[in-house]
């Protein structure tokens, strides 16, 4: 008898539970404005981050609370007139950014100082030493950024990660995966980029690899817009002042200056 009772009292409890929940659920209902699930449908869904918000949702209502439509990198300009179309906005102009990676060592250019043997991943080969290359700074060409980029736009080739601007979005996925932060996120396709990250003295640099920035300084005399200095041993372009006139890119003796259409 007293199993009975138990029993029912626990059914009786639970029955007031459900109920308190489905009058709770109804009665704080929040109605979610439809242009939410609207301007989500226009973007990619690849979560990303790219937007500055935690996910396309998350982005979607900042979009519906005022939030600019032109932020989402792999959506581009579709998704940018998707929203605000259904915002009754002005899409705006939406920046074209792609990867580019601040290396081209690697295998023979770049000199080994031990052979590495252990897990097939940048991030573990950095853990020792910064990896197997002589060059501290350079890829470790185990592909990270590989494995993250959804839209197959980036991989490894002869031991050096290259990215393909035609699929490349710019979402930066791959730029979070690079342990040794070589992945570098690039808005024109005029203006040169300095491919090296080597901040050792040009003598080291030039003993490690052969591609190399050894901090001549002749990409910074030559320039007629002071938009580039060698700084901490290596050569840095300030794309405010840069006119894509690419003076910095014919005098380099080491060629690591290039501009995009040419990486």
């Amino acid at each position: 008898m007293s199993i009975a009772i138990a029993v029912l009292v626990v059914t009786v409890v639970g029955l007031i539970g459900a109920g308190i929940l489905v009058l709770a659920a109804k009665f704080m209902h929040v109605e979610e404005d439809p242009r939410v699930a609207q301007v989500q449908e226009c973007l990619p869904g690849a979560n990303c981050g790219a937007c500055g918000y935690a996910g396309c949702a998350d982005y979607a209502k900042a979009i519906v609370n005022g939030a600019p439509v032109n932020k989402c990198l792999p959506g581009g300009a579709a998704a940018a007139e998707g929203a605000a179309a259904v915002m009754g906005v002005s899409a705006g102009e939406t920046a074209v950014v792609n990867a580019v990676v601040g290396c081209q060592g690697a295998n023979e250019i770049c000199k080994k100082k031990y052979e590495y043997e252990g897990i097939s991943s940048c991030r573990a080969a950095h853990g020792l030493f910064n990896g197997p290359y002589a060059c501290p700074f350079g890829c470790l060409g185990f592909g990270d950024c590989v494995k993250v980029c959804q839209f197959d736009a980036i991989h490894v080739e002869n031991g050096l990660a290259k990215v393909d601007p035609a699929k490349c979005t710019g979402c930066g996925m791959c730029k979070d995966a690079c342990p040794q932060k070589i992945i570098w996120m690039h808005s024109s396709k005029d203006k040169p980029v300095v491919l090296c990250a080597n901040h050792e003295k040009g003598a080291i640099t030039n003993k490690e690899c052969s591609l190399g920035c050894i901090a001549c300084m002749k990409c910074e005399k030559n320039c007629p817009e002071q938009a580039i200095k060698v700084n901490n041993f290596v050569a840095r372009i300030d794309y405010d002042k840069c006119t894509g006139c690419g003076k910095c890119v014919e005098v380099c003796p080491k060629h690591v200056i290039m501009k995009p259409a040419d990486i």
